[in-house]
C-alpha cells in the first residue's frame, strides 16, 4: 500500500502493512485508512463486534491476509471460537502458504464436531514434508489431536492420515500415544512393539512401551534388555533409574546413576540424585561429597536458573546431623534470595541452628528481623519461635506465644498443631484436644494431628479405643512412619496387648532407632522380662538423647537406673 496521508498514525499503519511477500497492491486511502482506525479504536473501547466485523470486510475487500489475521485476533481476545475461526479460514484462503495461518486453523478446526477439513490439511502438510522431517509434523499432528472433543474419531483421523507411512517407526510411535490416551491399552502395546521392531535402538519407542505396559516390573525388564544392546542410551537409563528408586530398589537405582555420572561427570541431575539417594542409604560421606561436586557445578555456571540453593540447604542438613552447626550455617549463608520460598527456609532454619548452638535469644532477634509481609510467612516466624521456645524447655513462654499466634492468625493449621503441642506440656488436654480437633477439619489428611491426639489419650491412659481409632487412622495415611508406629505400639502397650505392642515398636526402632522409641520398646521389654534387653535399649537412648524427659520419667516410675 502507498500512503497518502502525511498524518503519522497512517505513516505507521503503513509501516506495518509492508514486511511480509506476497501481499496484494492496495492502496492506503484515506478512507481506508479511517476504516481501519476506527476499527482499532472501536476495539479499545470494547466494542469488538463492529471492530471484527468492520476488520473481515477489509480483509475481503483488499485481500490482505494480515487484516484477516487482525480480525482473528480481536475475536480471540474476545473469546468469540466461531468468529475466530471463520477469520482464521479467511486468513488461510487469502495466505495459502503460511504455516502460522495453517497452525492457527488446526488449533481451531480439531475442537469442533467435523474433523473432515483438519484430516485434508494434516495429509497435505505430510504429502508436502520431506520424508526426513515427516516424523516431526506426525507429533505435531497427535499433539494438535490431543484436544479434539471425539477421541475415538480423532483416532481415526489419525490412523487415516497416517496409512501410508506404516513403514516408519515414527507413525506407529504416534499411534501408540494416541491409543494410550484413548485408554486404549491394547493397541497402544502394539503399536509401540511395533515402532521398536521397526528401529530396535528408539530410546523414544522403549520408553513408550514402557509407559503403555502399566507394569512396573516389565518395564523394568525392557529398560535392563535395551540397556544391554544399547548401553548409551541416557534418556532409558535415567527412566530405569528412576523407576528402581520408585521400587525402593535403592542400591540398584544408584548402580545407574553412578553409570551415568561415568558418561557426564558434571552433570547436575544426577550428582543430585546421588546425593540423596546417599543421604536415604545413610551414607552422609557420599552424600556430601555428590552435593559439594553438586553445588560447585552450579557455582560456576553463568545460568541464573542454575540455582545450587537446594543442595546448599541439604548440605547444611547433613552438617547439622553430625553437631557442625557452624558447618551448617556457613552452608546456609549461601543460599540466594532468588528463590523467596528456599530463601525464607534457610533464615527459619539459621535461627534455628543458632538456637542449637545455645543462643536462644539471638536466634529469636533473627526472627523478629524477618520482614515478612505475607501472613502464611508471619505465622511460619512465630511458629518456628514457639519451637525455639520449647525446645529450650520454655513451655510456659512457648504456650502464650502460641496462644496469641493463633488469636492472629486463626486458619492456620500448622500454628494450631503446634499449639496443642505446646498446650498439652502445660497440662491443659482439653485446649490441646479442641486445637487438634480443628486442625482435623481444616486438614483432614493431617496424619500428625490423628497420631498427637491419639498418642496423648494413650500416654495419659484414658479413652484408649478411641486412641486405638485415632492413630489407626494416622497409620493408613503414613504406613511407613515410625513415629506413628510407636504411637500405635504405645497404646497396644496399655490396652495389655504385650506381644502386638513389642512387635509393633521393634518394626518402629528397626525403622529408626530414636531414642523415645527405644525407651517404649525397653519398658514393654521390662514387663515381659526381658530387662538385659530393656537397659541396653535404654543405654543407647541416653548415649542419643542424655536430657530424655522420657527416660529419665520412665527410670523413675519404674524404680530402677542404669
Amino acid at each position: 500500500m502507498a500512503a497518502e496521508s502525511e498524518d503519522p498514525g497512517a505513516d505507521a499503519i503503513a509501516a506495518t502493512l509492508q514486511h511480509e511477500e506476497k501481499l496484494p497492491a492496495v492502496e492506503l486511502t484515506s478512507d481506508l485508512f479511517y476504516k481501519l482506525t476506527k476499527a482499532e479504536l472501536d476495539f479499545k473501547r470494547g466494542q469488538w463486534q463492529s471492530a471484527y466485523v468492520s476488520m473481515m470486510v477489509l480483509a475481503q475487500q483488499t485481500r490482505d491476509p494480515r487484516l484477516a489475521r487482525r480480525s482473528a485476533e480481536m475475536a480471540l481476545a474476545a473469546k468469540q471460537g466461531n468468529e475466530a475461526l471463520a477469520a482464521i479460514r479467511l486468513w488461510r484462503e487469502l495466505a495459502p502458504d503460511s504455516d502460522e495461518a495453517v497452525q492457527y486453523f488446526l488449533g481451531f478446526s480439531v475442537l469442533g464436531d467435523d474433523l473432515s477439513e483438519s484430516e485434508q490439511v494434516f495429509a497435505q502438510r505430510l504429502g508436502a514434508t520431506p520424508a526426513e522431517a515427516r516424523g516431526l509434523v506426525m507429533f505435531q499432528m497427535q499433539q494438535y489431536l490431543l484436544r479434539a472433543k471425539d477421541k475415538a474419531a480423532a483416532f481415526a483421523l489419525m490412523e487415516r492420515v497416517l496409512a501410508p507411512y506404516g513403514a516408519t517407526m515414527e507413525s506407529h510411535l504416534v499411534l501408540a500415544q494416541a491409543a494410550y490416551a484413548a485408554e486404549n491399552r491394547d493397541r497402544a502395546m502394539a503399536e509401540a512393539k511395533r515402532a521398536l521392531e521397526l528401529k530396535p535402538d528408539s530410546e523414544l519407542s522403549a520408553l513408550t512401551l514402557a509407559q503403555v505396559m502399566g507394569d512396573a516390573d516389565a518395564a523394568g525388564q525392557l529398560f535392563a534388555g535395551f540397556l544391554k544392546k544399547n548401553p548409551n542410551a541416557r534418556e532409558v537409563r535415567s527412566a530405569y533409574a528412576r523407576l528402581l528408586v520408585e521400587q525402593k530398589r535403592y542400591d540398584a537405582a544408584r548402580a545407574q546413576f553412578e553409570r551415568m555420572l561415568k558418561d557426564e561427570p558434571d552433570n547436575p541431575g544426577t550428582l543430585y540424585a546421588l546425593g540423596i539417594m546417599s543421604i536415604q542409604a545413610s551414607d552422609q560421606k557420599g552424600a556430601e561429597d555428590y552435593l559439594r561436586r553438586f553445588v560447585a557445578v552450579l557455582g560456576d555456571s553463568d545460568d541464573p536458573e542454575r540455582d545450587p540453593s537446594k543442595g546448599l540447604m541439604l548440605l547444611a542438613q547433613i552438617a547439622e546431623e553430625r553437631g557442625d552447626f557452624d558447618g551448617a550455617l556457613g552452608w546456609l549463608d549461601k543460599v540466594s534470595s532468588d528463590d523467596p520460598r528456599l530463601y525464607m527456609t534457610s533464615r527459619l532454619k539459621r535461627a534455628h541452628l543458632t538456637a542449637k548452638k545455645g543462643e536462644l535469644e539471638r536466634a529469636r532477634t533473627m526472627l523478629h528481623e524477618i520482614a515478612a509481609v505475607d501472613p502464611a510467612e508471619q505465622a511460619e516466624v512465630l511458629q518456628t519461635e514457639g519451637q525455639l521456645l520449647r525446645d529450650a524447655g520454655r513451655n510456659g513462654e512457648a504456650y502464650m506465644l502460641l496462644a496469641d499466634a493463633v488469636q492472629r492468625f486463626p486458619d492456620s493449621p500448622d500454628l494450631l498443631y503446634d499449639f496443642a503441642l505446646a498446650a498439652e506440656k502445660q497440662d491443659k488436654p482439653e485446649e490441646m484436644e479442641a486445637a487438634l480437633r480443628k486442625v482435623m477439619a481444616a486438614v483432614p489428611d493431617n496424619h500428625h494431628a490423628y497420631n498427637a491426639l491419639g498418642y496423648s489419650l494413650a500416654e495419659r491412659g484414658v479413652r484408649l479405643d478411641e486412641a486405638h481409632a485415632l492413630i489407626d487412622k494416622a497409620l493408613k495415611m503414613a504406613p511407613n512412619d515410625p513415629y506413628i508406629m510407636d504411637s500405635m505400639g504405645w497404646v497396644q502397650f496399655r490396652q495389655g496387648r504385650l506381644d502386638e505392642a513389642e512387635a509393633t515398636l521393634r518394626r518402629a526402632y528397626a525403622l529408626r532407632s530414636d531414642a523415645e522409641i527405644a525407651v517404649h520398646l525397653g519398658e514393654v521389654l521390662w514387663q515381659r522380662g526381658k530387662r538385659d534387653e530393656a537397659q541396653k535399649l535404654w543405654r543407647a537412648a541416653r548415649a542419643k538423647d542424655p536430657g530424655s524427659d522420657a527416660l529419665r520419667d520412665t527410670l523413675a516410675r519404674l524404680n530402677t537406673s542404669l
